[in-house]
């Protein structure tokens, strides 16, 4: 049997990810496939923590261009989070996989707050960690959370799951000329702009030299192939 590459991860998981065909909302099938996914990576002995986004339920960004405040809009996003975090945990006992959630908004009746020493300590004892509620701080995106949880607890490694199979120089559902990249520098994806992550999220990720991989999300298995070696999806690094 193969090697697992990495011992801790971060899987950043959008929102959208959860709403599958429905357009809004969670489909069960959609989240379903999610966490057996993450299942079968717990199986290998992997820590994983998961920062989950809430894009479909609410979008604070979009909400803001329609006039709200954009704060309070981007406070609700961030409530949302947690709504697609109970449910992926709820998926994920029903595997008698055991999780935890920390909050960077303190809600004391749904889920633990956010102090690192404890996420730490409970990837040492096999759960999964869901963060949620993003940094705590308007005009962040989960992307940052992403890269600052993954510093703050010590990941190797940042999975994006995403609808495409990696990073194109355009959208290849709208370009079918769109070139699909492998390999990319982080300043490559600041310079030209490419839909990875945002630029404070990959600046972080520069800094500490923390790879960045993007990956088809919905093609089966494929988490596990990442933590195995396999070549999948692009990767953004050094």
């Amino acid at each position: 049997m193969k090697r697992s590459v990495y011992k801790r991860i971060v899987l950043k998981i959008s929102g959208e990810a959860l709403q599958g065909e429905k357009g809004f909302g969670i489909d069960y099938k959609s989240l379903n496939s999610i966490a057996r996914q993450l299942k079968d990576v717990y199986a290998l002995g992997i820590e994983i923590a998961v920062v989950i986004g809430g894009g479909n339920i609410f979008r604070g960004e979009v909400a803001a261009k329609e006039g709200m405040d954009r704060s309070n809009a981007d406070y609700i996003g961030m409530l949302a989070t947690v709504i697609n975090g109970l449910a992926l945990q709820d998926v994920l006992e029903q595997m008698n996989v055991s999780t935890r959630i920390q909050s960077a908004i303190t809600m004391r009746a749904l889920a633990e707050p956010y102090i690192r020493r404890r996420a730490i300590r409970h990837l040492d004892k096999k759960r999964i960690v869901i963060f949620v509620c993003g940094t705590g701080n308007p005009y962040f995106t989960t992307d940052t959370t992403a890269a600052l949880r993954a510093m703050e607890i010590g990941a190797e490694a940042i999975l994006k799951g995403t609808k495409v199979d990696g990073v194109y120089s355009a959208d290849p559902f709208k370009n079918k000329s769109a070139k699909r990249f492998s390999k990319l520098k982080y300043m490559d994806v600041i310079n030209k702009g490419l839909k990875v992550m945002d630029a404070t999220a990959v600046t972080l990720c520069m800094d500490k030299k923390l790879p960045i991989i993007v990956f088809d999300l919905f093609k089966k298995g494929n988490i596990k192939k990442l933590v195995l070696g396999e070549k999948i999806g692009t990767v953004v690094t050094d």
